[in-house]
């Protein structure tokens, strides 16, 4: 690979797919990076990646980012000018199950990143961050500038900590970092344990859909194609010293679409959608969840003139217009 090209880790994930196919659409190589692990059906992960393969300008390794010296490795032959890294063991109730893998993925593989960007020259680390850390505020809507000491699950811990190790390496080394925080990215080629997808399963099998507080949640829901956007504009948007970062050059946006919808009316439009009515068990709270995310995205209109806005009806539609045509439904 030249040293034009663009690392994204979690390649071929549902956020990592999409940006790695948008970068590749603007005519930027890039060498994408996965473990292609099992925490879903990796399948579906092979299906994106061929997509990807049949692109000019991708280039593929399988690797865990845990693995230190394959890691430095990789990052040593090819001296990455801009790092694109979205590779993590997600999901929030996983978490409370199997924390050691959040530990090898979101802290030790993150130490690996920016192992691999400080002593590489890298000039510009975008990273994923999470709607998460805000855990139990209670200020809506979200504010970057808000503070995020009380994450409700350990998932949201890990990625607290990604924010605060990479303003320490962006402290130390020069290291221009920008994290996003993504609230609840959903569209086609999405993830399996994500609501959306799993409300469709259990419609299309005739079984119930499994709705938390009984279905009293709202949820900032962004829709890919104006995330692949955000990445876009930010990847060249290096960050200057920022006195609110101790003068490093670090920043973090939230990447939203700045209006949360009533989890009830998602579901109702999936049953317009799919034409049949959703079976709902109605369940209380459960750990590690929280009520409502709303993102404040004046930062990011300021910085980049763009702010997610895709209406949630259209997006529904087209994620399951997708599900229909993978799934042969």
């Amino acid at each position: 690979m030249t040293d034009q090209a663009i690392l994204v880790t979690g390649a071929a994930g549902f956020i990592g797919f999409h940006v790695a196919r948008q970068l590749l659409a603007e005519g930027r190589p890039v060498l994408g990076l996965d473990n292609l692990n099992s925490y879903y059906d990796p399948a579906l992960k092979r299906a994106r990646l061929a997509l990807l393969r049949a692109e000019p300008g991708f280039s593929f390794v399988q690797a865990d980012l845990a693995d230190r010296e394959t890691i430095a490795a990789l990052f040593a032959q090819n001296r990455f000018a801009k790092v694109v890294h979205l590779a993590a063991q997600a999901g929030v109730r996983y978490s409370i199950e199997q924390p050691q893998s959040y530990v090898e993925s979101n802290l030790q593989g993150f130490l690996n990143v920016l192992e691999g960007c400080r002593n590489n020259g890298c000039r510009h680390l975008v990273y994923a961050s999470s709607s998460s850390v805000y855990g139990a505020n209670t200020k809506l809507p979200f504010s970057v500038q808000d503070r995020t000491d009380h994450p409700v699950s350990f998932y949201a811990a890990t990625k607290k900590a990604n924010e605060v190790m990479a303003q320490s390496y962006s402290h130390l080394y020069r290291l221009p970092v920008t994290g996003l925080r993504f609230f609840t990215i959903y569209g086609p080629w999405g993830r399996p344990d994500m609501a959306l997808f799993l409300f469709v399963n259990a419609m299309v099998a005739a079984k119930p859909i499994r709705l938390f507080n009984h279905g009293r949640m709202r949820r900032d829901f962004t829709y890919i194609d104006d995330v692949t956007r955000v990445v876009s504009k930010l990847i060249d948007l290096v960050p200057t010293d920022d006195p609110a970062a101790a003068n490093a050059p670090c920043k973090v946006y939230n990447v939203g679409n700045h209006r949360p919808e009533e989890l009830m009316h998602v579901v109702s439009l999936l049953e317009q959608e799919l034409g049949r009515t959703a079976i709902k068990e109605l369940l209380p709270m459960q750990p590690g969840d929280v009520m409502e995310t709303f993102a404040d995205v004046d930062d990011l209109m300021r910085d980049t003139g763009f702010a997610p806005s895709t209406p949630i009806a259209h997006g529904v539609r087209n994620f399951v217009s997708w599900y229909r045509d993978y799934y042969k439904v």
